[in-house]
């Protein structure tokens, strides 16, 4: 494939049959390959699941290889010891024990380098895969220690974008619970002394058609948090089935990391880190996003 090609859906339809029907003289083989080197965008989006739903009106683009070998989404800031992207939904931050596939930090870590042959790339911070935004990185141990060690001391402001099923949240609001999590990777609150602490505070931005938008920020970091907390509230993320929602309108989950403001520990330079809104919020909101 010599140069990007674009197509427009005109059916629901999964993606590796789409990609069958539009793309000519390629084995099934050979459509999983491009999908599995991030040659493939939905919507601006890189997708790596040969199942992913594909809706009317959505835009699939190819990648020439040599684009689907570079980064498939923006980098927000890069110095000698930080680099900052905005990650894409659907990708996962790292390798986890049982998916050993395409993550951001193997990107990064490629295409770092290549332009900087003995440079290295550490994991300061993760997202869930199913969530966009904010995602950081340290490009030397110590810094990685330092950012780590004094995370909440360092780490100012946490902010995400979330879209929630329901429009009955106070205007305003803090969750504290203990979590914990099973067998299954289902993270929930409890009463035991295993649970870990996690405060989650929200703000209403708008109420529309029976969603509502929320400013959402973080005191604790914990995994699947902010997905736990409203969906115990009775008010689940929208897209995410995990956890309870029943709707699914933008095709993603509706959690988007936009804002992470911290102090360098080296330099002591302050910085505040923004990605950019995604269209989905905008398209649901366009008053207050728009």
């Amino acid at each position: 494939m010599a140069k990007e090609t674009t197509y427009r859906v005109e059916e629901p339809a999964f993606l590796l049959d789409f990609l069958l029907a539009h793309i000519n003289g390629q084995s099934r083989n050979s459509v999983k390959h491009l999908l599995s080197r991030g040659q493939v965008l939905v919507d601006g989006v890189p997708r790596t699941r040969f199942d992913h739903p594909l809706r009317p009106g959505a835009q699939v683009t190819l990648l020439p290889a040599s684009k689907g070998t570079s980064l498939p989404f923006p980098v927000l800031y890069e110095d000698d010891g930080l680099l900052v992207i905005n990650k894409p939904a659907g990708l996962l931050s790292v390798s986890t024990e049982d998916r050993h596939q395409r993550t951001a930090y193997r990107l990064l870590a490629d295409n770092l380098r290549g332009r900087e042959p003995r440079s290295r790339l550490f994991v300061v911070h993760r997202l869930d895969r199913d969530t966009s935004g904010v995602l950081l990185f340290a490009k030397n141990q110590e810094l990685k220690q330092a950012l780590q060690e004094n995370w909440n001391d360092l780490v100012s402001r946490r902010e995400y974008l979330a879209v929630v099923e329901g429009d009955g949240l106070p205007d305003a609001g803090l969750f504290r619970s203990l979590l914990t999590e099973n067998r299954i990777h289902r993270v929930y609150s409890t009463r035991g002394k295993t649970g870990k602490e996690a405060l989650t505070r929200y703000t209403v931005l708008e109420r529309r058609k029976g969603y509502t938008l929320l400013n959402v920020s973080i005191d604790t970091g914990r995994k699947n948090q902010i997905r736990v907390h409203l969906s115990e509230s009775g008010h689940p993320v929208a897209g995410d089935e995990k956890y309870g929602a029943a709707t699914d309108p933008m095709g993603r989950l509706a959690l988007h990391a936009h804002r992470l403001a911290l102090t360098d520990p080296k330099a002591g330079t302050s910085f505040t880190f923004t990605a950019p809104v995604p269209d989905g919020f905008r398209r649901m909101f366009p008053k207050q996003l728009g």
